[in-house]
């Protein structure tokens, strides 16, 4: 029987059949300017009409804003992919930090070892109160049965 390589919770991310390569493929720089030019389509198309430019342009603006719309949309899921394909591949430190992240902390930690408390039966069992003194819950006309109250 061969040993399995790693979990199955750890393989590579596919894009297109390949793994997913982080070099190739739309960047931040290219989505950052869909949305800058969204913003502005999705603002100025309702102001064309408003304003009382030619349907021609309002149409025109609206088909690249539902075009431009369908590109971002497919931009994002490709960026969402690269990011899990980079937090597979394991913790990275961030550049500028110049204190340990959390999870540096956790793997310096040593491992605390399990500490079994003896069963004491004098702290699971009730405080027995003199007769004269009701439990709190009675004091309130809790009894906690369905009983008649007195």
């Amino acid at each position: 029987m061969t040993a399995p390589e790693g979990p199955a919770s750890v393989r590579p991310v596919d894009y297109k059949g390949e793994p997913l390569d982080s070099e190739r493929g739309p960047g931040l720089g290219c989505f950052r300017i869909q949305l800058v030019l969204l913003v502005t389509f999705v603002v100025l198309t309702p102001l064309t009409v408003a304003w009382g430019w030619p349907v021609e342009i309002s149409i025109v603006l609206l088909f690249a804003t539902l075009i431009l719309l369908l590109f971002s949309g497919q931009t994002v899921i490709f960026l969402l992919r690269l990011v899990a394909a980079d937090k597979r591949d394991g913790r990275r430190v961030p550049l500028a930090s110049a204190t340990p992240t959390v999870g540096e902390l956790e793997d310096d930690a040593p491992a605390e070892p399990a500490v079994d408390a003896p069963a004491d039966e004098a702290a699971d069992a009730p405080a027995e109160l003199p007769d004269d003194v009701a439990p709190p819950s009675a004091a309130h006309g809790e009894t906690g049965d369905a009983g008649v109250r007195e």
